[in-house]
């Protein structure tokens, strides 16, 4: 069968996403290949190129894609903002949510960070207009413990980046490192423990 005419396919941007997506919960970024794709799909190469410059723009969609499918999840497992759970509830939500997402897709996880720009436009200010949907929630869950009077601004300064990398560095350790050996149960356990240990040591 030959190539579609890209034309005459309204919705090739998002299948290439869709395909993508689904490379890359197998295998991981590596596995994204323009061409590879492209058969699958049955368009041209050519046709790819107008949606997306090289290879690397595409897995950058699929990496923000990822991200907002993480923040979801994250998101399902925080408490409502009300009186009855203190504001640490939510970011300790946030912290296990991240590495339970990366627990249950090894593969989305390793995408949903990688080729990023080398100036994502994060700042320490967070005047920014790409942070990654997890991070957004990292933020806001800090920002509402200093309006529930649980964490100081001082404290709260700069406080992202210590929650950030440590429980990045916790999901790396599970998914390639000494932890990929241990039980669920003892991971779920040492999870809640890096959490907790963060929570308390930036208040």
């Amino acid at each position: 069968m030959s190539p579609r005419d890209s034309y005459h396919h309204g919705n090739l941007r998002a299948e290439l996403i869709e395909a993508a997506l689904a490379e890359a919960r197998r295998s991981g970024p590596d596995a994204i290949g323009l061409r590879s794709i492209t058969r699958q799909l049955r368009v041209s190469p050519n046709a790819t190129y107008r949606h997306f410059a090289d290879r690397q723009a595409l897995i950058a969609a699929v990496a923000q894609a990822i991200q907002g499918k993480m923040a979801e999840e994250m998101r399902m497992r925080m408490p409502p903002k009300d009186e009855r759970a203190p504001a640490h509830s939510r970011l300790r939500a946030v912290g296990l949510g991240y590495i339970a997402f990366a627990r249950a897709e090894p593969g989305w996880f390793d995408t949903a960070f990688f080729g990023q720009p080398d100036d994502p436009a994060v700042t320490m200010d967070l005047v920014s207009v790409s942070v990654p949907a997890p991070f957004t929630l990292l933020i806001g869950a800090l920002d509402d413990m200093v309006d529930a009077g649980e964490l100081s601004r001082r404290r709260r300064e700069g406080a992202e980046w210590a929650c950030w990398s440590s429980v990045h560095g916790f999901a790396q350790l599970v998914l390639h490192g000494p932890l990929s050996s241990q039980s669920d149960e003892v991971v779920a356990l040492l999870a809640e423990r890096v959490v907790d240990d963060i929570i308390a040591g930036i208040r």
